[in-house]
């Protein structure tokens, strides 16, 4: 047997004290599931067979056991292909991964420019508000992601259910997206150390950054989420950190004695004019910090990206969507009534930190708040967790940007070499290439390059609203695809409410969003073409991704009564149905169970 076929052979029988099951798909694949010697489900691989292979030779199917892999053609011109990623984060993993995907520098610092804009009332009003339309994304995509969690879901989806270009363009758009932010979040841990210290060469902590991601991501999915669960649980803490700080000083609580309670509120005032006089400029504050809200409080993206390497998905799924979700709510809305509280919009010393660009914390008006109180300790532990919530943000976007590439390679919407994984399931090519994308970073060497950085992640920067419309209008081509075959959603292993109204909501929320995300160019007198530019270069962008392969490929509109709901279930369905929890075995994992 030759060398490709000996590596099939160690596929198979890799684990020495388990067991392979080998069955037969009938579309020319083959699935191979593995046990340990417990009989624990541990996972599972895609083989593709030569087009001749079933008419020439006997596979071993219906779930028999099989001691030994099936003996593969030496004389087969193409050889079987893996495509496996590795089902090894847990529900704990999922939840945190998609908390810190979301939770990083905004909250606790760029959140203070909004604050300026609007004031606290308007800073409040715009979050809440912004929550309602993530709820009906979320709960959108988490009846598909459920229904099928594979790698790459909603990007997968938009071809299965729409279009084969609509999936290009979506992958393409929400590759950028998180590329591109690489770099954006390298540099910005050089500039929060710049807090501390000045007297260093900027590119070793570059160089130590993208030695870290390369660690966490190569070697192992577990690895990942391991280091992102912690580091998230740390953005976790900070964000409750800082909202019992809030609520504790404002009572009294403080060095000062100071029960200042909402006296920012009424002096200054609860509303900022932004742009104009008079109600109309109280407006314009309001709505720039809806923006702001649009821009900083992510979808269900993140958790949807681990769906395929997620262990039991049909049941760890739906509870990180809700969790995800309400958490996110419930720090975003604290958040943000927390710095309307604590520091008054008009600040002299929040306006300069904003103005000059000050390093790290220091623009944070947490911190601005803790030394108007006089606390010495607490803004160093706040630069310093803010900090690591700049690494852990890099860090899920390398992990989401490197599994959207392979997504599109499976697809072949990619070259193939991006969808090899190693024996540990990681895509290894391309995590290569997203960590290229964190060479970027070294762009800030030079101040001219500098710019072009921030060019870049301000053109991808509409993205994401993009893929808030993509992920709804894929739902509904669900919806009615189910229903024009006769598929009833409570057959589903989780089934949304109020839909499809919660879809069209989104859709059009995240479409009138997009649409005025450069409003401030239509304002008299402050047109300028850069952020105009900006603000909407990514449509034409995904319009020219999507015509382009429509015109090449020839592809065609699926037909509601030819939506594919079928393809890669029963492997979901038979992964589910085998799977067995460990019992847990100490009160740790039992704490953690309960928690997550």
């Amino acid at each position: 047997m030759g060398g490709i076929w000996a590596s099939i052979s160690d596929k198979i029988s890799q684990s020495a004290d388990g067991k392979s099951q080998v069955r037969n798909r009938g579309d020319g694949e083959i699935v191979i599931n593995r046990t340990d010697s417990n009989g624990l489900f541990q996972t599972s691989s895609l083989v593709s067979l030569p087009p001749d292979y079933e008419k020439t030779h006997a596979i071993r199917t219906s779930g028999e056991e099989s001691e030994e892999p099936p003996r593969f053609s030496e004389q087969s011109s193409k050889p079987p292909s893996y495509h496996t990623t590795q089902r090894l984060l847990k529900a704990r993993h999922i939840q945190l991964i998609g908390i810190g995907g979301t939770i990083g520098t905004v909250l606790f610092v760029q959140i203070g420019a909004a604050l300026v804009k609007g004031g606290p009332a308007s800073l409040f009003l715009g979050f809440t508000l912004w929550c309602i339309p993530i709820l009906m994304i979320t709960m959108t995509t988490a009846e598909m992601v459920t229904y099928l969690p594979i790698a790459s879901p909603f990007i997968r989806f938009a071809g299965r259910y729409v279009d084969e270009s609509y999936e290009v363009m979506a992958g393409w758009n929400f590759f950028l997206l998180q590329a591109v932010q690489v770099p954006f979040e390298i540099t910005a841990v050089n500039i929060i150390l710049h807090f501390w210290v000045d007297g260093y060469s900027v590119a070793i902590p570059l160089v130590v950054q993208c030695v870290l991601y390369a660690i966490i991501n190569v070697f192992a999915v577990g690895l990942y989420g391991e280091t992102e669960f912690w580091l998230s649980l740390g953005k976790l803490l900070l964000a409750i950190g800082v909202i019992l700080f809030t609520f504790i000083t404002m009572c009294g609580g403080n060095p000062q004695h100071d029960a200042y309670g909402f006296r920012y509120w009424n002096n200054p005032g609860a509303f900022a004019e932004y742009m104009d006089t008079g109600s109309w400029g109280r407006f314009l504050g309001f709505f720039a910090c809806l923006v702001q809200a649009a821009f900083s409080i992510a979808g269900p993206e993140y958790v949807s990206m681990a769906a395929g390497e997620a262990v039991n998905p049909r049941v760890v799924m739906p509870k990180a969507y809700k969790a995800v979700l309400y958490r996110l709510s419930f720090f975003f809305i604290l958040g943000a009534l927390a710095v309307g509280i604590i520091v008054p919009y008009n600040d002299p010393e929040l306006l300069d930190a904003i103005n000059s660009g000050k390093p790290g914390a220091a623009a944070s008006p947490y911190v601005i708040g803790m030394q108007r109180l006089n606390i010495k300790v607490l803004p160093h532990i706040m630069n310093g967790l803010v900090l690591t919530s700049a690494f852990s943000a890099g860090n899920s976007f390398t992990y989401c940007a490197s599994r959207t590439l392979y997504g599109l390679a499976l697809e072949g919407h990619a070259p193939r070499i991006f969808a090899k994984c190693t024996k540990q399931g990681v895509p290894i090519f391309a995590v290569i290439v997203v960590l290229c994308f964190g060479l970027l970073s070294f762009l800030q060497l030079g101040n001219t390059a500098q710019v072009v950085l921030n060019w870049l992640v301000n053109i991808v920067t509409a993205s994401q609203l993009i893929n808030f419309c993509i992920l709804c209008s894929t739902y509904l081509r669900f919806f009615y695809g189910l229903r024009a075959q006769g598929i009833s959603r409570d057959s589903l292993p989780f089934k949304s409410f109020w839909q499809p109204g919660c879809a069209w909501v989104g859709l059009t929320c995240a479409g009138v969003m997009l649409l005025l995300s450069g409003w401030t160019v239509f304002v008299n007198g402050h047109w300028s073409t850069a952020t105009f530019l900006f603000s909407y270069i990514m449509i034409p962008i995904d319009v020219v991704i999507f015509v382009a392969w429509k015109l090449i490929k020839r592809t065609k509109f699926k037909k509601l009564t030819e939506i594919d709901f079928v393809t890669g279930k029963k492997e979901i369905d038979e992964y589910t149905e085998d799977y067995q929890e460990q019992p847990a075995t100490n009160i740790f994992t039992k704490i953690g169970r309960w928690l997550f």
